[in-house]
């Protein structure tokens, strides 16, 4: 009888409704225009509920001698594949503190991914192609996203709790501490949160060098 009961107790709990709230971020520039590829991420504090976290392996594509994505959010201990989609040979590399590598000349996609195992900002460049760069945020906490072509980002699934929250975009000026703040959710709440940042002017690299086939 005690097990019979302990048994609908565990199936109710599995079909109960799982309530979580939703954070909805817009992020413009200083001159109040659309902030596409900033990343947003929601950082839990002490006595916040942890999430599982998010597929821990993705890809970096190399396309018409450019990373796509040109920006790119991860949860730490994620393994990222280099696949290179060009004719050409790509040589990926990065000499940012918190991941280091080096992928030496090729095409295909190499047999092991990297691991990104500390949080930080990562650029990417091609040792062959130097307009090429990219750029990885590596995050702890496993609630983020980037913000789409109307600088509007969605990061679904938040427990109830209180979270610091902040924003990085590689054309930020000065660090995302400046944007960082503080709010509270509860169960199925919809919060809306948006940032004024002031950006720097995009400087492109030309393309000089022909393509190597």
């Amino acid at each position: 009888m005690h097990q019979t009961v302990r048994c609908l107790a565990v199936l109710a709990a599995f079909s109960a409704p799982l309530h979580a709230a939703e954070l909805i971020a817009t992020v413009r520039s200083a001159q109040g225009t659309p902030a596409p590829d900033a990343v947003v991420v929601a950082v839990p504090l002490e006595g916040a509920a942890k999430a599982p976290p998010k597929p821990l392996r993705t890809d970096v594509q190399q396309i018409d001698f450019e990373f796509v994505p040109r920006v790119k959010v991860v949860r730490v201990g994620t393994a990222i594949d280099f696949p290179n989609k060009d004719k050409a040979s790509h040589h990926v590399y990065s000499f940012s503190a918190p991941k280091r590598f080096e992928l030496p000349l090729y095409t295909g996609t190499p047999l092991a991914p990297v691991v990104f195992d500390r949080p930080g900002v990562v650029v990417l460049g091609c040792n062959i192609h130097d307009w090429m760069i990219g750029y990885l945020y590596v995050a702890e906490s496993p609630y983020f996203a980037l913000t789409g072509t109307d600088g509007v980002a969605r990061i679904a699934g938040l427990p109830a709790g209180s979270y610091r929250l902040q924003v990085w975009h590689p054309l930020l000026e000065g660090g995302e501490e400046s944007t960082r703040r503080q709010v509270s959710v509860g169960a199925s709440d919809t919060s809306q949160q948006s940032w004024q940042v002031a950006l720097r002017p995009e400087v492109k690299i030309p393309r000089t060098r022909r393509p190597v086939k």
